[in-house]
């Protein structure tokens, strides 16, 4: 290969194989430290400008590695991008040809670099090194922690076309809007579900893989999310009740639960088929009707008695009731329960606590299906009437 000095310093002419430059071009040197902007010393991320191409990087130090690439002889025949040596060039090629010779030794996915391999294996491994110097909320890429950044700016420049919400980020608007199409790309490999945005999809795949990283320290229980483990702590474990219904009084202990009751005294239907406009008041009850009128979606079968569930935990759940096992066990006398729901039920028999309350004289029960059979009897009473 033949290298020839053309005029400038800045002019480089090449001649060789179709990997090599093979016409002079005037390229932009940044000799100058003030190409570069310097940033006080403190937590908040900062991103330093290359002033060729734009881009941008973490750290003074990357963007100093990504100069000489201006300078590079060696040239992709596909798109014309400069590498400062063959192997750079052969690594780069691999975006053309498609080829992902790095696999995740978790779930498979193949990536075309090894750095981009080391960035996913964090999801499993559940390593998040970049913090939030606001909220402290951590995340397991750069990237991510510059995206949710913009968050605390207040900024929300992306609105939605349909109903006008506005978010912070194009990636969130565009995870928003399958909400009104439908539209769900990313599918399950094992079961076929489908899902609106690849994070819902990752959690879901951590179902089928075992990976569940939470675990209760009370019944050994384990969970694939943390606030799912917060939840069933809330529920299983604790007699604090801090949510009331304003309509009622009951008594709830997570938001959630709440919410969703409030829906049975205003007859909200927040879910709706997007094949024919129905509405439903519950999640469960969508589901349901896309299987049976539309057939969208997926039953989950037991294969002992073929009885049908709308979730794989469902299944899970209905499955142990085969297999006789009752991993529950009440600390307060011998009896054994199947699920955390039958054994929270329980449960109130050896408290003092009485969450239902009859509308009519005050009485309280502590199971629901004594306050309705006492609610039927004391309505009937003269001077009591319902509206």
């Amino acid at each position: 290969m033949k290298t020839e000095a053309a005029g400038s310093s800045n002019e480089i002419l090449t001649q060789g194989d179709s990997g090599v430059i093979s016409q002079p071009f005037e390229i932009k040197t940044e000799a100058d430290s003030n190409d570069v902007t310097e940033h006080p010393q403190d937590d908040e991320p900062r991103l330093y400008s290359c002033t060729v191409c734009d881009e941008q990087f973490t750290t003074k130090d990357t963007l100093n590695r990504h100069k000489p690439l201006h300078n590079g002889k060696y040239k992709c025949s596909e798109c014309g991008k400069n590498s400062t040596c063959s192997s750079s060039l052969t690594v780069h090629r691999l975006v053309h040809s498609g080829e992902r010779p790095f696999e995740c030794s978790v779930c498979g996915k193949r990536f075309k670099r090894a750095s981009h391999l080391d960035n996913h294996s964090r999801i499993h491994s559940g390593n998040k090194p970049y913090n939030c110097h606001v909220c402290r909320r951590a995340f397991n890429q750069y990237a991510s922690l510059m995206r949710h950044m913009k968050v605390h700016t207040g900024e929300k420049p992306y609105t939605c076309h349909i109903c006008d919400k506005t978010f912070s980020l194009p990636q969130s608007l565009n995870n928003h809007v399958r909400v009104h199409t439908g539209d769900k790309p990313y599918k399950c490999t094992m079961c076929d579900k489908a899902f609106s945005d690849a994070g819902t999809q990752i959690r879901h795949m951590r179902i089928h893989m075992g990976d569940k990283r939470y675990k209760c320290s009370l019944c050994n229980k384990s969970f694939v999310q943390s606030h799912h483990l917060k939840r069933h702590r809330l529920r299983a474990h604790s007699t604090r009740r801090p949510y009331h219904s304003p309509y009622c009084g009951k008594l709830y202990a997570v938001s959630e639960q709440l919410k969703c009751h409030i829906r049975s005294h205003t007859g909200a239907k927040p879910y709706s088929c997007r094949h024919c406009l129905k509405q439903f008041t519950w999640n469960r009850q969508l589901k349901t009707h896309l299987l049976k009128s539309h057939n969208k979606g997926i039953w989950f079968s037991c294969k002992i008695c073929q009885k049908k569930f709308l979730s794989l935990s469902n299944l899970q759940q209905h499955s142990i009731r085969h297999e006789g096992v009752k991993p529950y066990v009440c600390s307060n006398c011998p009896m054994q329960f199947h699920t955390t729901n039958e054994l929270r039920v329980h449960q109130r028999a050896h408290s003092d606590y009485k969450q239902f309350c009859c509308l009519f004289c005050n009485k309280e029960f502590k199971q629901k299906a004594s306050a309705v059979n006492h609610f039927w009897g004391c309505s009937a009473n003269p001077g009591f009437s319902i509206i």
